[in-house]
Formats: structure tokens, C-alpha cells, sequence
């Protein structure tokens, strides 16, 4: 692939593909920033790109993201949006069902802000693998990727995706192109709501955010080079719970799963072969730090016959 050629590309589909003003989805990851960055380029002060902070979101995460908007100079708004995320996942158990409540509000909250920017245009960072794996093509459905199986029928915005044959290695490659930092792993739009099986409640988010961030922490330090890096590192939080024991009093906790992987392309993969001692120590400090995990198990099942994601 010619980077040049392919940006070049890219930005026709957005100048050809845009009548007025138009509204980004950016949800921080790689594929969206790609967007937001080449969507600047082309229509400047003319297209917004919109953050929503669902609550569902890493430690630190919508503060990564504005600084990244502003060290680009991208026209931004961040839109918290915390209580109608949560209150839309109340009592919901279903994966497929997580992810159309979370694609359906996603698109109810850029209705808006389109109809306050004056745009009627929707730029989303869709790539290949997302509408796969939604049943495109000929393919079964394995899972409704929020910005293209979760997406509701009666859209009042037009969808433009000019990212959607393109892979994630080769998003990759635009990135380091474009200077955006590739590095970062991707995290998937649903956030934390698909890393906590079973109902999506405040506290269980919490938990599994503060999982997750020891996690990311513990490997990145585990690899000191970035290219020894796996593809994704996180954790998972079971609507599991058994007794254990914190000091000399019984406990009864949830069990949290830890998943590091190794994938070119997300279409398939392996999990990683880390150090017995690694994960002896890592466990220790989830269920020392971590109120309320008891138990800490580590997923080494590959993709196929997994997905990376649990959900």
C-alpha cells in the first residue's frame, strides 16, 4: 500500500462524498482519529468532531482524548452522556442487545449535534472487520458492531464511511504516516459495556475499569519494547461470584478475566504465552487492590474459535 495514495484517496471520498457541514464520530481509537484528523484536513471548521463520554470509558480516557484533539487542531465537542448510557442498559443481559442500545443512542446523540452544527452528514471510522463481522457480505453475524449492525433503521443523518475497506494493520500504517501515535491498542466503541458480562451497572464498570487499568499497566511493563507489545490487553469482569478469603475473614467476589492477544488484522489471532510469574503477580494485585475480586483466571482461547472481545 502507497500511504500517500491511499490519504489521497481517503480525503476525495470525504471532499465528494460532503455537500455543507458534516459531524465525526471520534471515539478516541485509531480508526476514528484517522478519521477526524483527514476529515480536518479537507473540510476544516466545517466539520465537528463529537466525543461522547458514555461512562463506559477507561481510566482517563476522555482526557486522552481532548488532548489529542487539541495538540491536532481538530474542532471538537465532548458530550457527556453517562446517565442515558446507563439508564438505556439497565436490566439488559444480551450481547447483541448491549450493543443495538449502545449503537441506537450513539445515534440519537449525533442526530443532535448535527441539528445544532447544521450538518447532515454522519462520518463514522467503519473499517472492513466491523461490517464482517456484522453479517456483511455472506457471512453470519458474530457480533453487531455498534456503528453498523447496532445502528437503528429510521437514521435521520446520511452515513458516510470512507474507511471501510481498509484493515486494521493498514490503519495502522496510515497513522504512523500521518504522525498519530499507533501504538495505542484498540478499545472496542461499546467500551467497558461489553467487558462486563451480564448486566452493565455503574459499580460492575468501576470494577473493571480499575482492573483493566492494572492490566494495561502490568504489560506494558512486562514488554519494555513497543514492539514486543501484544495486539490487545484487558480485562473482563464475570457476573461469576465464589468464596474466598481476604485475610482471615470469608469473602464472596467476582471473578475477573484477563485476555492478552496477539492479531495482525483482527480477523483471527492467538492468545499470548505469557510467564507463569507474570500472571502469578498480576493476580495478586487485582485481588489486593481491587475490593470485591476474589478470583483472577487468564483466557487462552484463540480466535477462531473465540472473538477477542467476550461480547
Amino acid at each position: 500500500m502507497d500511504p500517500s495514495a491511499m490519504l489521497e484517496h481517503i480525503e476525495d471520498k470525504i471532499r465528494n462524498g460532503l455537500e455543507g457541514k458534516a459531524i465525526a464520530a471520534c471515539s478516541g481509537g485509531l480508526d476514528s482519529t484517522l478519521l477526524a484528523v483527514l476529515a480536518s484536513r479537507v473540510l476544516g471548521e466545517n466539520v465537528l468532531s463529537i466525543f461522547v463520554d458514555t461512562g463506559l470509558l477507561r481510566e482517563g480516557e476522555a482526557e486522552r482524548v481532548e488532548g489529542l484533539f487539541k495538540k491536532h487542531s481538530i474542532n471538537y465537542k465532548i458530550v457527556d452522556a453517562k446517565q442515558r448510557f446507563f439508564s438505556s442498559l439497565r436490566g439488559v443481559t444480551d450481547p447483541e442487545e448491549k450493543r443495538k442500545r449502545i449503537g441506537e443512542l450513539f445515534i440519537r446523540i449525533f442526530e443532535e449535534e448535527a441539528e445544532l452544527f447544521g450538518a447532515d452528514t454522519l462520518l463514522q471510522g467503519t473499517i472492513a472487520p466491523d461490517w464482517i463481522e456484522s453479517g456483511g457480505g455472506v457471512r453470519d453475524t458474530i457480533k453487531s458492531h455498534h456503528n453498523v449492525g447496532g445502528l437503528p433503521k429510521d437514521i435521520h443523518l446520511k452515513i458516510l464511511e470512507p474507511l471501510r475497506d481498509l484493515y486494521k494493520d493498514e490503519i495502522r500504517e496510515l497513522c504512523r504516516y500521518v504522525g498519530l501515535d499507533d501504538s495505542r491498542q484498540p478499545f472496542p466503541g461499546p467500551g467497558l459495556a461489553i467487558r462486563v458480562i451480564g448486566e452493565v451497572t455503574e459499580e460492575r464498570v468501576e470494577l473493571v475499569r480499575k482492573i483493566n487499568e492494572i492490566v494495561e499497566r502490568r504489560v506494558v511493563e512486562l514488554y519494555s519494547r513497543e514492539d514486543e507489545l501484544p495486539w490487545q490487553y484487558f480485562a473482563v469482569l464475570l457476573p461469576v461470584r465464589s468464596t474466598g478469603i481476604h485475610g482471615d475473614k470469608r469473602s464472596y467476589g467476582y471473578t475477573a478475566v484477563i485476555r492478552i492477544f496477539d492479531s495482525l488484522d483482527a480477523m483471527s489471532g492467538e492468545f499470548r504465552k505469557v510467564p507463569w510469574n507474570f500472571l502469578e503477580s498480576i493476580s495478586t494485585e487485582i485481588t489486593n487492590r481491587v475490593k470485591g475480586i476474589n478470583r483472577v483466571v487468564y483466557d487462552i482461547t484463540n480466535k477462531p474459535p473465540g472473538t477477542i472481545e467476550w461480547e
